[in-house]
């Protein structure tokens, strides 16, 4: 069993990482996920035992972090940002008449009534800090944020410099405040794409139309949509014709026209003409569903960047503090000055939260996936973002990808039997497949067919279809299935190099081909261009169809390595291969679109399926999903992934530096006294920066 939850007061994402740490130990826990920027708890285990290990899933988090709630419902959190402006606007103030009044020397500094007199402004900046700090101290939780900063303030005040307590305390919080806001912004930039929920469905009952839940709405039911509404569930279009609204779904900002027989996908505007649509999925399984919960879901897996900050900030901070401990200790042994080198202890504590790391680098992917999200392109998860960025290699399958997946008969070669006898056998045959070109056969036969006359029907993977009809096996498939019974083919060069051959054969005896031809997408040379553009030049075509047909499509796109004739297992060997073949810290891509491409996708370094064509299958096991269809998405893609990867390794790159540069010479420069406005810089100006920096990754050119 798998549950969400809501996360209330939950506004530290060090302690985030913490509560997931801490949940991971439990017994009984499968999985769990505390997500700090959608405030998402997400938890697994065994159904039996599930309650027990939520409340002490509940009772952990708790202990870590206090002021946190988990919530069962769905909660919208309330907006205190002007409680807390008002809050450091009061402290600043009071913080401004005490040092007005000491500078004009009405009260002396280092004074016991000065330190009364700055008394109510670091209480009114900082009470929430000391209360928190005190708590957690008492709870036996050392090195967060709450306790470093009580133990720095306290310690100036120790020095008796109490304006510079209340200083690096207002400091704090206005940084603490700015952070949160950009944080805030992040997320509403994130959630602003869930706006294509629909909120109804308008559902045609007989002559009247209830307006319902889209999630009440049974597939094949028949609905009406207004112009201004969004579709609401994934269908077809009976009657009417008007333009939809794309651009929320797939970024795409011109219109798209529709008429009666066009497939239409949830979370589209309906522009302007009424439209009548029988619906093909239900609302969980819609186009709409799927995006929302991709998005959603996008932080629970974590990247080889987000561990790697989990795993410095483990060991990073308790040494910091170590280190702080040992510099206001061991060197006024040896050389006196105690209040100098507590000050160099204050500010090493000042300095050592990892805050900016541990908000930054997740945040940076979570602007990456929604950014892509904004196009059309579904990244699930941080982890395959981090994947797509080191692209090396891009395997492409051919029908449905490359080509429009939209087969026509364009010849009929019949050896012994008439072109109408041969095309009622091939299409009475595939009549229970599923494939497009089953499809294009039953649509060129154009009758209705004679189920009565199919007896047992065996699908062979990658080769065809085997079908008893009056009793006589017919076999329709491509040329191996012909080789494995032992037709003798006749081979047939006209106009077949175009397209993909369909034998049939009564037994051993062959009764003729049929020509179906695909057409290429607009866009496929586009891509394959743009990704050679990217430094790929890799670049290769698998294809179940015949070797000519799948080297002919190449040699259009500029493909220069083509396999042809590949079954499943086929495709999933020479992959193997080319995975084989890669240095370390590349990746090989794999695009496809069918079931019979699902175990190559699920194998690849990184899946991409195709979200309108493809199959739920494919759509399932890939790592990237277009829904649009577009290859020319496939370069967009490994451009977002590498513009988030790289603004990921600035935030890690220019956090440490920061410290490394404010620490460094505070320890081990003797008559260097770093002031402490400067460590809150390295502490939460570097990290509103870092967060700056991680929204740029929404933004997609």
């Amino acid at each position: 069993m798998r549950k969400q939850y809501r996360l209330e007061n939950l506004d530290c994402a060090h302690c985030a990482m913490e509560m997931e740490e801490a949940a991971k130990k439990i017994p009984g826990v499968d999985f769990v996920s505390v997500n700090f920027l959608s405030m998402k708890l997400t938890l697994e285990a065994e159904d039996n035992i599930f309650d027990s290990v939520f409340k002490k899933v509940v009772k952990t988090c708790g202990e870590v972090e206090p002021d946190c709630k988990i919530l069962v419902q769905k909660y919208e959190m309330e907006d205190d940002e002007k409680k807390v402006l008002w809050r450091i606007l009061a402290a600043a103030a009071l913080f401004l008449i005490a040092k007005v009044l000491e500078g004009v020397g009405i009260v002396e500094e280092e004074s016991l009534l000065a330190m009364l007199l700055y008394l109510p402004s670091y209480v009114a900046a900082g009470y929430d800090v000391i209360w928190k700090a005190v708590r957690n101290l008492l709870r036996g939780k050392l090195f967060d944020e709450n306790f470093l900063m009580a133990l720095a303030t306290i310690g100036a005040v120790g020095t008796g410099e109490y304006h510079e307590a209340v200083l690096v305390m207002l400091l704090y919080q206005i940084g603490e405040f700015c952070q949160d806001l950009a944080v805030a912004k992040s997320r509403r930039s994130i959630t602003e794409l869930m706006d294509i929920r629909p909120d109804k469905a308008n559902l045609i009952a007989g002559e009247q139309i209830k307006e319902v839940s889209p999630d009440a709405v049974p597939v094949g039911e028949a609905i009406l949509i207004k112009p201004g509404e969004k579709v609401p569930l994934d269908g077809v279009v009976i009657e009417g014709n008007s333009f939809l609204d794309t651009a929320a779904l797939t970024g795409e900002s011109r219109p798209r026209e529709v008429a009666a027989g066009d497939e239409i996908l949830s979370g589209c505007v309906n522009m302007n003409g009424v439209l009548k649509v029988q619906t093909t999925k239900s609302f969980g399984e819609s186009s709409v569903s799927k995006i929302l919960a991709l998005i959603e879901n996008s932080g629970e897996t974590k990247s080889h960047a987000e561990t790697f900050i989990s795993r410095f900030a483990r060991y990073y901070t308790p040494i910091v503090v170590l280190a702080a401990v040992a510099l206001a200790v061991i060197p006024p042994i040896f050389a006196g000055d105690w209040l100098y080198w507590l000050h160099k202890a204050i500010t090493c504590l000042v300095i050592s939260c990892p805050c900016a790391l541990v908000i930054s680098v997740p945040l940076a992917f979570f602007g990456g996936i929604g950014g892509a999200g904004k196009v059309g392109i579904l990244v699930k998860g941080a982890d395959s973002m981090e994947k797509l960025a080191k692209t090396s290699a891009v395997v492409f399958d051919k029908t449905g990808t490359l080509t429009k997946g939209v087969f026509a008969v364009t010849a009929i070669h019949p050896d012994e039997v008439s072109e109408e006898e041969l095309l009622e056998l091939a299409a009475t045959c595939e009549n229970y497949s599923d494939h497009p070109i089953s499809h294009s056969l039953k649509a060129a036969f154009n009758k209705e067919i004679d189920k009565g006359r199919i007896g047992k029907v065996e699908e062979w993977a990658g080769l065809g279809v085997c079908a008893e009809l009056d009793g006589k096996k017919i076999y329709v498939g491509n040329e191996k299935l012909m080789q494995q019974i032992g037709a003798a083919i006749t081979q047939c060069d006209k106009c077949c190099h175009d397209g993909t051959i369909v034998h049939v054969a009564a037994g051993e005896k062959y009764l003729g081909h049929i020509v179906i031809s695909d057409q290429l997408k607009e866009d496929s040379a586009e891509a394959v261009a743009a990704i050679r553009r990217l430094g790929i030049e890799k670049i290769e075509l698998f294809s179940g169809d015949e070797a000519s047909v799948a080297e002919h499509i190449g040699a259009e796109l500029g493909i220069r390595k083509v396999h042809g004739n590949l079954l499943p297992q086929d495709k999933l060997t020479l992959f193997e291969d080319l995975l084989n073949e890669k240095e370390k810290n590349e990746n090989v891509a794999f695009v496809g679109d069918g079931m019979n491409d699902v175990p190559v996708l699920a194998r690849a370094d990184i899946g991409i399926a195709m979200g309108s064509l493809g199959a739920d299958a494919a759509i399932e096991a890939a790592d990237v999903v277009l829904i649009d269809d577009h290859p020319k998405k496939i370069p967009l893609a490994i451009r977002i992934a590498r513009k988030t990867l790289a603004i990921v390794r600035q935030n890690i790159a220019f956090s440490i530096l920061v410290k490394l540069c404010v620490l460094l010479p505070n320890i081990f420069l003797p008559g260097v006294e770093i002031p402490l406005w400067l460590a809150i810089f390295a502490d939460v100006g570097v990290c509103i920066l870092a967060i700056l920096n991680s929204a740029r990754a929404l933004r997609t050119k």
